[in-house]
């Protein structure tokens, strides 16, 4: 087999109908466009979401609740997985950068440390929030907090 011989397969390609280019062609005219209104000039342009004068879709469901442009997102961790994530990557101090660099979190993400679980380890803690029950745990197994701004 050549590249000269190449061929696509049988029924796979097939001459496409040219628009507009006389009545014979069996696309003329119109160039299946229809006869009148803006959709049949060349210079139409379809706006995203325009549903031809109905009222649209944006408007017509109806809105509920709240969305606080304030609202600060927090990648957490609980003290049960921290005990699991210090031994897998060799963590000594659970800071933003030694997170970032064993690839837990994004370069902006904020940390936020919860209670649910138990911590036995001294570890440092260098963090953007973490709760009142997490903080008297790692402070009762022997580690330090720090909040990071």
């Amino acid at each position: 087999m050549k590249l000269h011989n190449l061929k696509p397969a049988e029924g796979s390609t097939h001459k496409e109908k040219r628009l507009g280019r006389g009545e014979a062609s069996g696309k003329g005219g119109t160039s299946t466009k229809g006869n009148k209104g803006a959709q049949s000039h060349a210079s139409f342009k379809n706006k995203i979401g325009h549903e031809g004068g109905q009222m649209p879709i944006q408007r017509r469901v109806p809105k509920r609740g709240f969305k606080n442009p304030d609202r600060v997102e927090y990648r957490v961790f609980n003290l049960g997985q921290i005990e699991q994530i210090a031994e897998k990557y060799g963590i000594s101090e659970f800071s933003l950068e030694n997170l970032y660099i064993n690839g837990l979190i994004s370069r902006t993400e904020k940390v936020k440390i919860l209670a649910n679980g138990e911590i036995k380890t001294k570890l440092a803690f260098k963090v953007n929030a973490l709760s009142e029950k997490a903080k008297a745990a790692i402070e009762a197994a022997g580690g330090s907090v720090e909040i990071v701004k």
